[in-house]
């Protein structure tokens, strides 16, 4: 099974999840580093859409100036905007298969897409 984990290796939860994947028998990984390497806001609207979850539901507001930018209640194609330009933004991890994507807060969530 392929996936595609994107990942902030400062990030404990991210770490834990990946970790997960790479003790996953069968799992084919792709590791994106985004905040190198961001998704565009096209990409992110997907993973959001696939995940059952609006853009608003996908901002970090911890150790950002979301809130204050008044990002949790813009609209989708400003968050998605925001969060292109700027990859701090992204709640992490997100994790894609083929079964799904889930925003994995807390890590046990990726088991539901393995």
């Amino acid at each position: 099974m392929k996936a595609t984990i994107w990942h902030n290796p400062a990030c404990g939860t991210s770490r834990k999840t990946l970790a997960i994947l790479e003790e996953t028998p069968g799992v084919d990984l792709t590791v994106v580093e985004y905040l190198k390497h961001p998704p565009g806001a096209d990409k992110l609207a997907q993973l959001y859409r696939d995940a059952g979850l609006t853009p608003q539901q996908g901002l970090r507001l911890r150790g950002t100036d979301a809130e204050q930018r008044g990002l949790p209640e813009a609209s989708d194609a400003a968050v998605l905007a925001a969060m292109a330009a700027e990859p701090i933004l992204i709640e992490r991890p997100l994790v894609e298969t083929e079964k799904g994507v889930r925003l994995c807060r807390p890590q046990e969530g990726v088991r539901e897409i393995l």
